[in-house]
């Protein structure tokens, strides 16, 4: 080690410090950032097309949630007051940014669909407790022909809602016949 080679650390530091910096300020105006479509942000709970509550309050996503950020606490639905086509649904709906990871198994666990990652990524705010989001800014916003609930089922009964029929009643979906599939193969096998 030479008598210079302190001062090499120092020349390289005093040579950088001129450099024209390439880091962006936040926010930069007139260019918003653009995510992707699979981009984890923040959640939001949907609604089925009549304006009922996708989510059931299984808990599911709370409990695949490793950083524990999420509580749900269900209620019961009566024929008066109905906020989902099941059973149940979810009365207290709670996550809390401050420990979320944005990991999505949550979104994975549920069951209905009713969780999902919007593209929103500023969360950044002042107050820890403005970080702890509730079922009220969590849930979709009402779109054209959709009802606030508490309102009774529109779509027909509850396993209409889960097989995804639309408002007519009638099934769109295409089944393919699963005889004449198993028949062909067993007569590949065969020959």
């Amino acid at each position: 080690m030479g008598i210079l080679d302190p001062w090499r650390g120092f020349l390289i530091t005093f040579a950088t410090m001129f450099r024209k910096t390439f880091t962006q300020g936040y926010p930069q105006k007139g260019k918003e950032k653009v995510t992707e479509a699979r981009y984890h942000g923040r959640h939001q709970l949907n609604r089925w097309p009549d304006g009922l509550e996708k989510c059931v309050g299984c808990e599911l996503c709370a409990w695949a949630c490793p950083a524990d950020a999420i509580y749900v606490e269900a209620g019961e639905n009566t024929e008066a007051e109905r906020y989902s086509p099941a059973d149940r649904y979810g009365k207290v709906y709670q996550i809390n940014y401050l420990r979320c990871i944005f990991c999505g198994l949550c979104i994975e666990a549920c069951p209905t669909r009713a969780l999902t990652m919007t593209n929103e990524f500023k969360l950044a705010d002042r107050s820890r407790l403005s970080l702890i989001y509730t079922k009220d800014e969590l849930l979709a916003d009402l779109l054209e022909g959709m009802e606030a609930p508490p309102h009774p089922r529109r779509l027909g009964e509850e396993r209409e809602y889960y097989r995804g029929l639309p408002s007519t009643g009638a099934d769109i979906r295409v089944v393919l016949p699963k005889a004449d599939k198993v028949e062909s193969n067993e007569k590949e096998d065969q020959s």
